[in-house]
């Protein structure tokens, strides 16, 4: 045999010997290595995606770190819808900040009775709802009576917890004219409450000197109920909604649902000295 002949079919190949990696064998190894570069490099972007998720949401819930100590928030106030002396007006409710809760009271008509209470209409035609408890006194004249006793019709004093128009009533007293004070509304000159038209700027008496509205103390208890009932004597139609005690001693009696009186001044004696 010479040197250039076949190969004989049956020699075995020398195993030592290392094959040449075939064309396909190339592609495929470059293949995984592309792929592996690929996944290595989504993973990579996946991390940096979720560290820059996680950093974003970190600010917008972490707290600001600007030193706010000095600045104070001041919301304006808001210029009333309800004209003065009215739930929402100034001096009458809403943002005023002696609008909570107070002692004081008012006269009129009983409306409607209930087991719970009733409504009654002052002699301005504003409408009160009274609440009555366990421990509400009634009285005509100076009679006890008892909660039956009070019907539509008749004209009733109101002292309690005043809050806007619905009292909680602490005592209730029938009175002997039945008229809810429209008497001696009208000869008092009590202007009764209307939407729209502004209140009435006139002084009768004598008013404090240097009086300012929202000075004083709130009172309560005998004193407020004196101080109360003496003002709707004289200027009833409107609802006490809180009585003041000045510096001078006097008391300022605090006026809603009429566009003249809101401020009724009584002596230390309990007498009606002025109003405005």
């Amino acid at each position: 045999m010479n040197d250039h002949g076949p190969t004989c079919p049956y020699e075995t190949p020398d195993s030592s010997a290392t094959p040449e990696p075939s064309d396909a064998t190339t592609k495929q190894s470059g293949v995984r290595r592309l792929l592996s570069t690929r996944r290595s490099g989504w993973i990579a972007a996946g991390a940096l995606t979720c560290a820059v998720v996680g950093l974003s949401a970190g600010c917008a819930t972490s707290p600001s770190t600007t030193d706010t100590s000095s600045s104070t928030s001041t919301a304006a106030p808001s210029s009333a819808t309800a004209p003065h002396g009215m739930p929402g007006g100034p001096g009458g409710g809403g943002s005023n900040a002696r609008s909570g809760p107070a002692e004081g009271g008012t006269v009129g008509t009983v409306g409607s009775v209930s087991d719970s209470g009733f409504t009654l209409s002052t002699a301005g035609g504003q409408q009160v709802t009274v609440n009555e408890n366990s421990s509400t006194k009634y009285q005509n004249g100076t009679s006890s009576i008892s909660a039956t006793d009070i019907a539509t019709g008749n004209s009733v004093l109101v002292l309690g917890m005043v809050d806007s128009t619905t009292i909680t009533a602490a005592q209730v007293t029938v009175q002997p004219d039945g008229d809810g004070g429209a008497a001696a509304s009208t000869a008092a000159g009590v202007v009764p409450f209307q939407r729209g038209t502004p209140s009435a700027s006139k002084q009768v008496g004598q008013v404090p000197d240097n009086y300012s509205e929202g000075e004083g103390t709130i009172v309560s208890g005998a004193t407020a109920d004196q101080a109360a009932q003496a003002a709707l004597a004289a200027y009833p139609g409107g609802v006490v909604d809180r009585v003041v005690q000045l510096d001078n001693g006097e008391y300022e009696v605090h006026c809603i649902g009429v566009n003249w009186p809101h401020h009724i001044f009584v002596g230390q004696d309990f007498k009606v000295a002025g109003a405005e």
